[in-house]
């Protein structure tokens, strides 16, 4: 299958829906790479929209997990130990569930099965990539590790399909030192939403990018 491959959407449930208008599930496999929530004026939509089109389409419909993720389970688990989420757009998104009387808990076991990579033998997709230094790449909380890494990449034997570090410039920026595409372009900053098609061997065919949709930020 060929792969459609969506940027970090930190809320932005509308803009969400239109890229999700450009998906052929016949002969695409979906892929977002992380950060669904937070940021935006709608992370409980945009988690309910991807909980089911996850359990809808199994293995051809895959959720990664990003930091903001990652963030919201600690918190969940371990409250005030669990670290800094509340002051990274948590609080707007515990919010955002309150006013819709729905429990925040009821997302954790879904979240908790996120996968932090998603791999075949010519590419592999994660929230923020192996990077150049990092021992432990898979480390949740590792500062260089996969869900948060800002440094270089390490140059693989295969393509890395990024988000985490939003792009300026609207756009997918390939870095051919380290072989990888970074696919945020700052949908929460107004910008817009990144998607990137590539055959499964990561030869590019297309790239979509969908400005923002107002309704998606906060006033």
């Amino acid at each position: 299958m060929q792969l459609f491959i969506i940027g970090d959407v930190h809320g932005c449930y509308h803009t969400f829906q239109q890229m999700l208008e450009h998906w052929d599930p016949s002969k695409e496999r979906l892929i977002q790479v992380g950060d669904l929530i937070d940021r935006g004026n709608y992370s409980v939509e945009v988690l309910q929209q991807a909980k089911c089109l996850s359990e809808k389409y199994h293995g051809d419909a895959v959720f990664l997990r990003g930091n903001h993720e990652q963030m919201m389970i600690d918190h969940l688990e371990n409250g005030k130990i669990g670290g800094s989420w509340l002051f990274n757009g948590g609080e707007y998104t515990l919010q955002q569930f309150k006013e819709k009387n729905i429990p925040v808990e009821s997302m954790l076991h879904w979240l908790r099965n996120t996968a932090l990579k998603w791999e075949s033998p010519s590419l592999l997709v994660s929230h923020a990539g192996i990077g150049k230094k990092t021992l432990n790449p898979y480390d949740l909380h590792a500062q260089d590790g996969i869900l948060w890494n800002r440094g270089r990449l390490k140059k693989l034997p295969k393509i890395q399909v990024i988000g985490h570090t939003p792009q300026q410039n609207g756009r997918a920026n390939f870095t051919t030192a380290s072989q990888h595409w970074n696919i945020d372009t700052g949908a929460y900053r107004g910008i817009c939403l990144t998607g990137l098609k590539l055959q499964e061997n990561g030869l590019f065919l297309e790239e979509i990018n969908i400005p923002t949709d107002e309704r998606d930020l906060p006033q």
